[in-house]
């Protein structure tokens, strides 16, 4: 769960609304520091193949009048495959620590 100034956000509920993005193949979204919220969303999406890569305001203008103005991410980071450990479940940890230092936040 992510706390962004006040409110509890599900990632799994906008990992949900983001799989209907037609380019998006896989998406996670994860909480990282502000100073302001505590807390803001980070969404990591993989794409289809032949995809234009997908910015933060392209991501933010597809959720627009669909999603809640505080469930909508922050940051978008597309990669090519998520960090994994051996039995196959996603490190979300391991991506906030490299969406911090990526960003230049401070946790």
């Amino acid at each position: 769960m992510v706390i962004r100034g006040g409110e509890n956000i599900h990632p799994r509920e906008i990992e949900e609304f983001l799989y209907t993005h037609p380019d998006v193949l896989d998406a996670q979204v994860i909480g990282v520091p502000d100073a302001k919220y505590g807390e803001e969303l980070m969404a990591w999406l993989r794409l289809r193949d032949g995809a234009a890569p997908l910015d933060a305001a392209a991501v933010r203008a597809f959720c627009k009048d669909r999603l809640a103005h505080y469930k909508i991410p922050r940051y978008v980071h597309c990669v090519d495959r998520f960090p994994m450990t051996a039995s196959g479940k996603i490190r979300k940890v391991e991506m906030r620590e490299h969406a911090v230092d990526m960003l230049g936040l401070t946790p």
